[in-house]
């Protein structure tokens, strides 16, 4: 390869590995962001409006929100807010300012100045002001009509439509901060107290000081998971099948209350896979769900939960919990025998997570991996790389 061959090569954009598929829904969600709003635009405003149905930065727009969602230029508040305020500020410099290089000018960078400010910023909303200016004598016309029709119409409806395509295909949007602990304290989650914690990105952040096409969130789980995968190349590859239960204490969920608890207290377990013969796993019932729905008493014993009470006492029994369903979770997380034993660390670890069934590719419960399994299986690991550096 020549000289000028890997000089010039520099200045490609190094991106992250893209697979064809992805390739396909972004193109195709851009099809149906920009078909939507224009369709929707003529409905709303009738296709004989003075002002243009479509303005050009929602092309640009359509790129963030269907090939880049996770980026923090393409959230809906960057984008309604951004493109109303570009467009407030370019009527405003059309206005005040009868140069119109001086009030184009003028508009793009006060736009890019107060969307900073907000917190909206959003690179398509530079051509909204741009078109704010020089957009003809329509537009100029309409004057802060246009901050409406188009600009908010429009924004609102391709959001709307990327809100609904990226999540039917796969990819969550928007992209919200992380829930707060959930143990609801102020120390940070136990994956968070050891090696790249958020502080320390955000000191990063702070020390380059540029905008950065990724929420320091997204980067702090990118780093997490790449310690993760880090973690389990050094740890030998354990996994769930090599660590779990497999004789498995099950339930059904017609099982009543009263078996499912005796059950707990005979084998001296806090967790009950539920299954069905149709369905496999189809939740776990816990001590903490047990304790959900009951109350102490000032003499400290258990009571049924007010709402249980007064439909009793209004003649709604079937409000009362008396089976396993009634009250078990039916949203459970579970891993599969050839998952990896560090991927179970940051659920157990950050969600509170005690018990993880592991299920084979019918959802049938083949084991149970535990807590204290997880710590034996690490500290196994890290005394035999011990011995063997010894």
């Amino acid at each position: 390869m020549s000289k000028a061959t890997v000089f010039f090569r520099r200045f490609l954009p190094s991106l992250a590995p893209i697979s064809h598929w992805e390739r396909l829904r972004a193109s195709c969600g851009a099809l149906v962001g920009v078909l939507s709003t224009g369709f929707i635009s003529t409905v709303a405003v009738g296709a004989d409006a003075s002002l243009p149905l479509l303005i050009a930065p929602m092309g640009a727009s359509a790129v963030l929100l269907f090939a880049a969602p996770s980026s923090p230029l393409a959230q809906p508040w960057s984008i309604l807010g951004g493109n109303v305020v570009a467009a407030t500020v370019g009527v405003t410099c059309a206005l005040l300012i009868p140069n119109p290089v001086v009030a184009a000018a003028l508009a793009v960078a006060l736009a890019i100045g107060v969307m900073l400010v907000l917190g909206c910023l959003h690179p398509p909303s530079g051509a909204v002001a741009l078109t704010a200016v020089l957009g003809g004598p329509v537009i100029r016309e309409a004057g802060y009509a246009f901050v409406l029709s188009p600009v908010a119409i429009n924004s609102l409806v391709i959001l709307t439509a990327a809100l609904i395509f990226n999540n039917l295909t796969g990819r969550r949007y928007p992209h919200l901060a992380p829930a707060p602990n959930p143990h609801q304290t102020e120390d940070p989650l136990p994956s968070q107290r050891l090696g790249v914690v958020p502080e320390d990105l955000q000191a990063v952040l702070a020390q380059y000081g540029e905008v950065v096409d990724v929420s320091p969130e997204e980067l702090d789980a990118f780093v997490h998971q790449a310690q993760i995968r880090a973690f389990t190349r050094r740890s030998g590859e354990t996994t769930c099948a090599e660590i779990m239960s497999r004789d498995v204490v099950t339930i059904g969920p017609e099982a009543p209350l009263r078996k499912a608890w005796k059950m707990l207290i005979e084998h001296r377990i806090k967790a009950l896979p539920v299954v069905t013969e149709a369905d496999g796993l189809v939740g776990i019932i816990t001590q903490t769900d047990f304790m959900k729905h009951a109350t102490l008493t000032a003499a400290g014993r258990l009571q049924l939960g007010l709402r249980e009470r007064i439909g009793n006492i209004i003649g709604l029994p079937a409000k009362t919990p008396r089976l396993v369903s009634d009250i078990m979770t039916r949203r459970v997380q579970s891993a599969l025998p050839e998952t990896m034993v560090a991927k179970l660390v940051p659920p157990m670890a950050d969600m509170g997570l005690h018990h993880m069934p592991v299920v084979d590719a019918s959802n049938r419960v083949v084991g149970i991996v535990t807590q204290s399994d997880l710590i034996a299986a690490l500290f196994q690991r890290r005394l035999e790389a011990a011995q063997q550096v010894a």
